[in-house]
């Protein structure tokens, strides 16, 4: 009886033991999943690619032919080309996910290597204020870059015409004036060391409205025009136009803006203001050009 008592008694310690393990196990299984799947939900680092997003400092539109490229280059030497380079398309919603791969191999330890951002839309440039350094001396593979916008070649024409037009009353200043058939025309020629760096002009056109237009000039060749369109002489302006021109004689600004909004000036408009401009230029040198 005693033997069978002992039995019955190893039996079941033997199964409230095993119960116990198997409860144990379970959760250790169960825990175990869980950090499979937490571990498999997250983007592995990748040893053969730089990755991160992109984002605009300051809201922006950004059209649909806008394109991101990305170079990774050795900023140490001189002599190598680009590791890598990718052209990202459309790049217009943001904040934008990037990768960007290259060959371990080709990374030299002791170089310094630099994640070059250029978002292109158009005229327009987006780049980084400072560089973003990846891969050695302690760098990250991950990275967050933040573009701001750049000025476009126009702007800044139009900023340094700006500048010249606030130190036009320190110049030597000729006045001049035509009457044509119905209409009247007046100006004011502004010379700093010799040089014609300035024109204003005013044309009344009578009932056909009138214009207001400053003409500045580089080296005897028109280089910026902005022109006011109105229908009186006191009226606000109906629409103005601008148009500039790089040293090479390249057009880099053409805008009209009218009722609130900027588009592009045509390319015909454009050149009837640089008409326009070398005619008043030798109205009012009489036929010098300077």
């Amino acid at each position: 009886m005693r033997r069978l008592v002992w039995s019955l008694m190893s039996v079941a310690a033997l199964a409230l033991a095993g119960c116990g393990n198997s409860s144990e196990s379970s959760q250790n299984a169960t825990q175990g999943g869980e950090t499979a799947a937490t571990t498999g939900s997250a983007t592995p680092a990748k040893a053969n690619a730089i990755t991160g997003q992109v984002t605009l400092r300051d809201a922006a539109q950004v059209s649909a032919d806008a394109k991101l490229q990305l170079t990774l280059i050795d900023v140490s030497t001189q002599d190598g080309g680009p590791l890598a380079t990718k052209t990202v398309t459309p790049a217009n919603t943001f904040p934008l996910s990037f990768e960007l791969e290259f060959n371990p191999a080709d990374v030299n330890p002791a170089g310094l290597y630099v994640l070059k951002a250029d978002l292109v839309d158009g005229d327009r440039h987006y780049t980084p204020p400072l560089q973003t350094q990846v891969l050695t001396k302690g760098a990250p593979m991950q990275v967050n870059i933040q573009l701001v916008a750049e000025q476009t070649a126009g702007e800044k024409e139009l900023a340094a015409f700006t500048a010249v037009q606030k130190q036009i009353g320190g110049m030597k200043i000729t006045p001049g004036t035509k009457l044509e058939d119905k209409v009247s025309r007046s100006w004011q020629l502004f010379r700093e060391a010799g040089e014609v760096k300035f024109i204003r002009e005013q044309v009344d056109y009578g009932d056909k409205g009138f214009t207001s237009t400053d003409y500045a000039f580089k080296d005897g060749k028109p280089w910026v025009v902005v022109q006011q369109k109105k229908s009186s002489q006191d009226a606000k302006p109906s629409s103005t136009s601008r148009a500039a021109w790089a040293q090479d004689g390249s057009l880099v600004l053409k805008t009209v803006e009218a009722g609130g909004k900027t588009s592009p000036l045509s390319d015909d408009d454009a050149a009837s203001l640089q008409k326009q401009a070398l005619a008043i230029l030798n109205l009012a040198t009489g036929g010098k050009g300077k």
